[in-house]
């Protein structure tokens, strides 16, 4: 007898500054919606925000999606970079710099993970308001592993820097 399927939360940031990053984002919500056993569940807002890096590159486009997975989290992974691939991302450019889409997995159900390639809660997450408001727009009560909740994380941070706003 085959057990049923063990389906875990998975929240997806997605930015592009790149190659008409509106259409990216959209597309690249689209490719995560049809990925196999990925169920897409909740996706925020548009929000257009001033680059973390280099400030001499185009203003970035934000979202973020919650997907329901049976996969392990290296295969979302997996499959979020070769969505990235298909939509030009060369991961040897400068750090921070600018790129057609960029695809994080910033939450996986409870996990905490510290692996080569892979970390979540996203190393990031606590620091970038065009993570947070956009995650705190679709999961205002979410638990991050080791951080609290998306409110809490969300209310320690300066959400005005890097500029945003909400398209």
């Amino acid at each position: 007898m085959t057990s049923a399927p063990h389906w875990r939360p998975a929240y997806i940031g997605i930015g592009s500054n790149l190659d008409a990053p509106v259409n990216q984002v959209r597309q690249a919500i689209r490719e995560i919606e049809s990925l196999e056993n990925c169920r897409l569940t909740l996706q925020s807002s548009l929000y257009r925000s001033a680059p973390l890096g280099p400030a001499d590159q185009p203003d970035y486009v934000n979202a973020v999606v919650a997907v329901m997975t049976t996969l392990d989290a290296r295969a979302v992974l997996e499959r979020l970079q070769s969505i990235e691939r298909d939509h030009g991302r060369d991961r040897g450019g400068e750090r921070w710099g600018p790129r057609t889409l960029d695809l994080d997995l910033l939450v996986f159900g409870s996990a905490e993970i510290d692996e080569p390639g892979l970390k979540v809660p996203h190393p990031g997450i606590a620091l970038r308001n065009f993570v947070l408001l956009p995650l705190l727009e679709i999961a205002p009560h979410l638990p991050i592993p080791g951080l609290g909740s998306i409110e809490t994380v969300a209310a320690q941070n300066d959400n005005t820097v890097p500029e945003i706003e909400k398209l």
